[in-house]
């Protein structure tokens, strides 16, 4: 595993969002690291599939995030979108935590 530290879990609110850039063995990856509502940590690609628009300044709602330019949602644990315009999924990145530290690997998908 590749896994690289991305933040601390006290940097992301409930239902929040922090924006990092992680270096892969392809180069510079936006992430989006979430606080779902219920706490848990993920990691998706801060790239939205449908207006290339970062994700990190989308709304999260349950287990979802929203692309705020065009409304789109996508499944945190998967990347699949839940409804159009979007219909391309986005990577999910495999979260690790050390403590209070976030561990993401962008060399691998969920």
């Amino acid at each position: 595993m590749t896994a690289r530290l991305a933040c601390y879990a006290s940097d992301v609110p409930t239902g929040g969002t922090l924006r990092v850039e992680l270096e892969g063995e392809t180069g510079t990856v936006e992430v989006a690291i979430v606080r779902d509502d219920d706490g848990e940590l993920h990691a998706i690609s801060d790239i939205c599939s449908h207006g290339a628009v970062s994700l990190s300044d989308g709304e999260v709602e349950g287990c979802t995030i929203e692309c705020w330019l065009h409304g789109s949602r996508f499944d945190l644990r998967s990347g699949k979108p839940l409804g159009p315009p979007a219909v391309t999924p986005v990577p999910v990145y495999p979260v690790t935590l050390d403590g209070e530290r976030v561990l993401v690997d962008v060399d691998r998908t969920v």
